[in-house]
């Protein structure tokens, strides 16, 4: 099971950055689940990544974690 991810909401990356996730889409071919998202930095890039992945947990020990998160993208709730 996949954990929730709320469209139209601001998620920090573990290794610091934060994006706007614009929606959850179908991929037409696969039907796999996408989130589409966007770089709330210069040069605001748009990107789509697989739901599972975006809401996946990575290692503990990964030394790029700056944000010890247990998640790739975690829901930012502002400072």
């Amino acid at each position: 099971m996949v954990r929730e991810i709320i469209a139209k909401r601001p998620y920090r990356h573990f290794k610091g950055r934060l994006y706007y996730v614009h929606d959850i889409v179908m991929h037409t071919e696969t039907r796999e689940w996408m989130v589409s998202y966007q770089a709330l930095y210069e040069p605001y890039g748009m990107f789509v990544r697989p739901l599972a992945m975006f809401a996946e947990e990575i290692e503990s020990n990964r030394p790029d974690n700056v944000t010890k998160q247990i998640y790739r993208f975690e829901l930012f709730k502002g400072m």
